[in-house]
């Protein structure tokens, strides 16, 4: 498809199903964990979704290729994504989806710094500023939950883990090696080496399987296939069609669907402080990722 340089209503509707999946995957990850613990089901989705994410790049006709160039940058992107998702599984499992979200979005202003000091991305004055107010809105989600016994800090702490594993896995993406192998390549990677690594770490979290039902398998097929190789994939067909700055701005959405989706679903309780901390971290990934202007 021809690259564009705005988001039309198409790329906009397509847009806007990824942000509802990805949040929406919030609520799937807090309903399974009732029947298998968090690290265990981690794992075998990463597990799972090696199948599918290798169907697709078959399928293109551009199957699997681990080269030992990519070998060392592979296995560090792939420990650092199990670091990841143990985190935010944990999270969701410890406290509520709306403060996961709010603080796991976080993840701009980590990257922001990582790419200022080791890609070259120089911090302007309006990312500062967007970095400055997605700050807040994290450590606002985090205090007014410690201060009102609303949330867990533990789980507030492992969201913010999360972030920081997620600016961790796109920084190693930029970088030459794995900038070169491509994103499905990276998304292959990443799958191959968390699943094991997830599945070691997970009896040290506890007991497997809690009070596994058939609903829980069901879930667990979709976030292997429709959530990690679907939604991902989707999301590189935007990047690679729409505006790049456009595209990740709209990841603001995201926490503010989960705040919506966990009090309709789950009957989360929504505060003023938790809105406010939404906003401020939506507003500061708009700010982050705006595209500088160019010099007169």
């Amino acid at each position: 498809m021809q690259r564009k340089d705005r988001l039309d209503a198409f790329g906009g509707s397509v847009l806007l199903g990824v942000m509802l999946l990805l949040a929406f995957n919030q609520i799937i990850v807090k309903l399974v964990t009732v029947g298998l613990q968090p690290v265990f089901f981690a794992g075998l989705r990463s597990v799972l979704a090696v199948f599918f994410v290798w169907a697709w790049l078959v399928y293109q006709r551009r199957p699997p290729r681990l080269t030992r160039t990519a070998l060392g940058p592979g296995v560090l992107m792939g420990t650092v994504f199990a670091a990841e998702f143990l985190c935010l599984f944990m999270a969701l499992d410890l406290t509520t989806v709306g403060r996961t979200s709010v603080i796991f979005y976080s993840m701009p202003v980590w990257f922001a710094i990582m790419a200022h000091f080791g890609l070259g991305e120089r911090l302007t004055a309006t990312r500062v500023a967007g970095l400055s107010l997605a700050f807040a809105g994290a450590a606002w989600a985090i205090l007014s939950g410690s201060a009102s016994g609303e949330g867990s800090l533990v789980g507030d702490l492992f969201a913010l883990g999360g972030a920081l594993g997620w600016a961790g896995t796109a920084y190693i993406a930029r970088r030459p090696i794995m900038r070169d192998q491509g994103p499905e390549m990276q998304l292959f990677w990443m799958v191959l080496v968390s699943g094991p690594l997830l599945l070691l770490a997970a009896p040290f979290f506890g007991p497997l399987i809690r009070d596994l039902q058939p609903q829980h398998i069901a879930w667990l097929l979709f976030q292997s296939s429709v959530v990690v190789a679907g939604g991902f994939i989707t999301w590189l067909w935007l990047l690679s069609v729409y505006p790049a700055p456009t595209v990740a701005s709209f990841s603001f959405l995201t926490p503010i669907l989960a705040i919506a989706l966990g009090a309709l679903i789950l009957g989360e309780t929504v505060t003023w402080a938790i809105l406010a901390a939404a906003v401020l971290v939506g507003a500061g990934i708009v700010l982050i990722n705006r595209p500088a202007q160019p010099a007169a």
